[in-house]
């Protein structure tokens, strides 16, 4: 069954719910400007029947792919039939049942008042894509979705013949330690969320451990 954990994050401006489905505990995001009430989704895993509630509930329209891998896009065509807009980096659009739009790193995508950040971090898969919240008025992210890239004790599994762990943890030193503050929040594909601070003294182990 779906876990509905309800408000997995908030400060003044912005709320994030969090919904886990699927036989792989996949989290799926609503991040929503509390100020406009506007709201987008990160990630369309399935099943759809309670992704579309979670929409419907926060008043989510677009929807932005971490990434293409199956347990993340089972409820696309639900969430394109209902009208929501699907955006995924170009490198992982062949992986999606379908798509509306391409995200490039350095994309800013509005949501309300405030804006998402698109980084690319490849490795986990060739268009792997986080998502920075940027707040008015405020240096530096408190939040950082980065789908299968970083997980509360490593990186992402690069197992296909389309990955690399050496472009991951790139990605990860690159665009996401050397990025940001150590009380970031990361908000990961699947389980609970961590931060930079946490992860970042461990980037060593990992490479040298080669997973």
């Amino acid at each position: 069954m779906p876990d509905d954990t309800g408000t997995c994050w908030e400060d003044e401006v912005a709320e994030i719910h969090r919904l886990v489905v699927g036989a792989l505990g996949t989290n799926v995001y609503a991040l929503r400007c509390k100020a406009t009430g506007a709201a987008v989704l990160i990630d369309g895993a399935g099943p759809p029947e309670p992704v579309l509630e979670l929409c419907r509930r926060v008043g989510a329209g677009r929807v932005l792919q971490t990434h293409g891998h199956h347990d993340h896009v089972g409820a696309i065509p639900a969430l394109r039939a209902a009208g929501h807009h699907v955006s995924v980096a170009a490198a992982d659009a062949a992986m999606l049942p379908g798509w509306d739009g391409v995200v490039a790193d350095g994309d800013a995508v509005e949501i309300g008042r405030l804006q998402l950040s698109a980084i690319a971090t490849p490795g986990h898969t060739p268009g792997s894509m986080s998502y920075a919240l940027v707040e008015p008025g405020r240096a530096g992210s408190p939040v950082v979705f980065v789908g299968d890239t970083l997980f509360p004790g490593g990186p992402g599994a690069t197992r296909w013949p389309y990955s690399d762990f050496g472009a991951i943890i790139g990605s990860i030193d690159r665009k996401l330690f050397a990025r940001f503050d150590d009380d970031t929040v990361v908000l990961p594909g699947h389980g609970r969320p961590t931060t930079i601070g946490a992860e970042r003294p461990h980037l060593a182990e990992w490479a040298a451990r080669g997973w």
